[in-house]
């Protein structure tokens, strides 16, 4: 199978940049093929501005999303953004891996989901209806392909608890995990964390590294988020609304838009 792992770390002798070779390493050794998009390393361009539509006259004024997608019909994509599409549309599974910076992935991952989705190609596709709204979440261009997170992070697992300071860690992967990969069609597997990234001695390292490689052994047979489809009945359409029947009944906020009984 092919995997894109997605890199967003600024030192490759970082924990993240051992952990990533960790993955890498399991992943060929397992048969599959693997593909690098180390983004400090390319020097990715984080922002999406009026360079990324060269076609796009002087006098014109930048609306990103049609910019986007008459770039994306006219194949005028910049060559940085149709290079990772590319990748992508080979990838059987994806991997974004990232410390976490200020509760979300860090400013150059998030440029690159804004330049490389674009309209066209992850969102605005699809019917519009009383029926359907558009091809998203749990349909779209990535439908059957896999997604993951690898996420570092400075503070203690019981800050990112239920009860902890911090706000739970799957709550705060939630619009990654939900907005960024289900949307677009991913099954998303559920994250790996490791915390106290700054304090990890060697037998620390081990410990963790041994559980991603657990974790990249069953990249393609772990059971995914079970989050409700859009398109299937779970939702009112258009107002996107749960329908008030389901849902357990104490749920509140995200949990709601996950099937429990899955």
């Amino acid at each position: 199978m092919n995997v894109l792992l997605v890199f967003a770390h600024p030192e490759p002798r970082s924990l993240n940049g051992a952990l990533r070779d960790v993955a890498v390493a399991e992943l060929q050794a397992q048969g599959h093929q693997v593909k690098v998009s180390d983004l400090y390393a390319m020097g990715w361009k984080p922002a999406a501005d009026r360079t990324d539509f060269p076609q796009l006259p002087a006098e014109a004024r930048l609306n990103v999303a049609t910019a986007s997608g008459e770039a994306f019909k006219t194949h005028t994509l910049t060559d940085d953004v149709r290079a990772e599409q590319d990748k992508l549309l080979w990838a059987d599974a994806v991997i974004l891996q990232f410390p976490l910076w200020w509760f979300t992935m860090p400013a150059i991952l998030k440029g690159w989901v804004d330049r490389v989705y674009s309209y066209g190609f992850t969102y605005g596709v699809g019917e519009h209806s009383d029926k359907r709204w558009g091809n998203r979440y749990g349909e779209g261009v990535f439908a059957g392909k896999r997604a993951m997170l690898v996420v570092t992070t400075g503070g203690w697992e019981e800050h990112y608890s239920e009860r902890g300071i911090n706000g739970p860690i799957d709550d705060l992967l939630f619009p990654i995990n939900h907005g960024i990969l289900f949307y677009p069609g991913f099954d998303v597997l559920p994250a790996f964390v490791a915390h106290k990234a700054s304090r990890v001695d060697e037998a620390g390292f081990e410990g963790i590294a041994d559980r991603l490689r657990a974790r990249m052994r069953t990249l393609f047979t772990d059971q995914t988020i079970p989050y409700r489809r859009q398109n299937h009945g779970d939702y009112l359409i258009p107002s996107m609304q749960l329908r008030p029947e389901l849902g357990d009944a104490d749920a509140r906020g995200f949990a709601l838009h996950v099937e429990a009984s899955r």
